[in-house]
């Protein structure tokens, strides 16, 4: 049985090692080797401290230039830094200058004539973004460079749901993680961050703002596990396997699995817990 927990670090609500998920077969994810996180923005020494024993040597940053601009990472030393900016709406070719609040006013306008709820709105996001030309790029380059890094990899966006909760799903996916457990992982965003959901929501209640701009704002704020199972169900019905996507899609080839297999698992330990 393996209990998802996020890692406790200060300032870091939604981060967590995925070592000790179980790939099948008797393996497991190895431990300080793939984090996923949401922003690194102003972390007290201790948290920057304990990344660094952990071994993180690679950083990927999923935030498009705004994001990024308006909340830096806080530097790990001798972490490489690389910049993969995957725009998080439901449209492709939303010009990645704009702010994010201005970008979602303009997705707001169409919700209602074009997707009907902001749950429509989101899976639609979700899946613009595993095939959408120049987010594919992104996803290809994220998974090439976790394939490649002999140290630890942390992957981020800024909530650590969506986009970081994407590349979660192809990299556990080719690691072998039953699908179950995936979409545990996913959903487990939402308890990690409870509480700033509650003070988020809140606040847009009573915030002057359209209804349906703050439909799409609750529906970010979701880990709805809709939006997950509904994406991977798009990804079969098209490739037959999430694997066949990052296949035929992302590039990666039956040689990049068995690395990663052999990089990334070790065998499985009786009665762990998966405290990620």
């Amino acid at each position: 049985m393996y209990i998802i927990r996020k890692l406790p670090l200060k300032k870091l609500f939604n981060t967590r090692d995925l070592g000790g998920m179980s790939a099948g077969n008797g393996m497991a994810i190895k431990h300080n080797k793939l984090i996923r996180s949401g922003k690194l923005y102003k972390l007290p020494e201790s948290t920057v401290n304990n990344l660094k024993k952990r071994g993180v040597n690679l950083v990927i940053d999923l935030r498009i230039f705004t994001e990024r601009e308006e909340y830096p990472d806080t530097p790990i030393d001798g972490a490489e830094y690389v910049h993969l900016p995957v725009l998080c709406t439901a449209t492709p070719g939303i010009t990645r200058e704009k702010s994010m609040t201005k970008t979602m006013a303009i997705e707001a306008r169409r919700l209602k004539d074009e997707f009907g709820t902001a749950d429509n709105y989101m899976v639609t996001m979700y899946k613009m973004i595993l095939f959408s030309d120049e987010p594919v790029r992104q996803l290809k380059d994220c998974l090439r460079l976790i394939i490649d890094n002999d140290g630890c990899v942390l992957w981020h966006c800024s909530g650590g749901k969506d986009r970081a909760g994407i590349v979660a799903m192809l990299v556990e996916s080719l690691l072998g993680v039953d699908e179950k457990l995936i979409i545990e992982d996913y959903v487990a965003s939402k308890r990690f961050q409870r509480r700033k959901f509650f003070w988020n929501k809140f606040g847009l209640m009573i915030a002057p703002l359209v209804p349906r701009f703050k439909h799409i704002l609750y529906g970010m704020m979701e880990a709805n596990p809709r939006y997950i199972t509904e994406t991977m169900a798009e990804v079969k019905a098209q490739y037959g396997t999430i694997i066949n996507y990052c296949k035929q899609k992302l590039g990666v080839t039956d040689e990049d699995i068995a690395a990663m297999r052999r990089k990334y698992l070790e065998p499985a330990k009786k009665n762990s817990i998966f405290i990620g």
